[in-house]
């Protein structure tokens, strides 16, 4: 069985590599670095964005925080916000963002926190819930919450496509106010 990583590694989704195009040339013409904070994905988004010949002139860098610990030591994320709302959360996924934006160069940055599957799913929960969140320095951080359909590598890129999008968008929307 083929997993999402050999995929996105060896061979990018057509669209997939034009979103990263995208965003990678919005950031380098804003000249803005990017870092990226994630859970479920396990580093693909970074995977993706640094499959781009060129891309180092704009990836700072990536943190994959799996598990909870994580997450708190090299994101900043508060102990008690996790066991209040868990890890799962659109508070997570937004302090996944924010300390990366605290924690690196970067003025842009991409998290996501979710449940791939095939297991872990609960009824308040579910099996392909993933919280997104995109921090751009100076503004509010953005959060989107998705429940994908799909095996787990369906979810994962699905989630990948969905964060690059909504990087993309913030700061096309940061463009046009400048």
């Amino acid at each position: 069985m083929e997993h999402l990583a050999i995929d996105i590694d060896m061979c990018p989704s057509p669209e997939l590599t034009q979103l990263a195009e995208q965003l990678l040339a919005v950031c380098r013409r804003e000249n803005i670095k990017l870092a990226t904070a994630e859970s479920c994905t396990g580093g693909l988004i970074a995977g993706s964005l640094t499959a781009v010949v060129g891309s180092s002139d704009v990836v700072e860098c990536g943190f994959v925080t799996y598990s909870n610990e994580a997450k708190r030591k090299m994101l900043g994320v508060p102990e008690a916000l996790i066991i209040r709302v868990g890890a799962v959360s659109e508070e997570v996924s937004r302090a996944m963002a924010e300390g990366a934006l605290t924690r690196s160069r970067a003025q842009l940055t991409l998290a996501v926190t979710g449940i791939a599957g095939p297991d872990g799913g609960t009824k308040n929960k579910p099996v392909g819930l993933v919280h997104h969140a995109c921090a751009l320095t100076g503004e509010a951080t953005r959060h989107e919450r998705h429940v994908y359909s799909g095996d787990r590598d369906a979810v994962r890129l699905a989630t990948i496509k969905t964060i690059l999008g909504i990087g993309l968008k913030v700061l096309k929307e940061r463009c046009e106010t400048v």
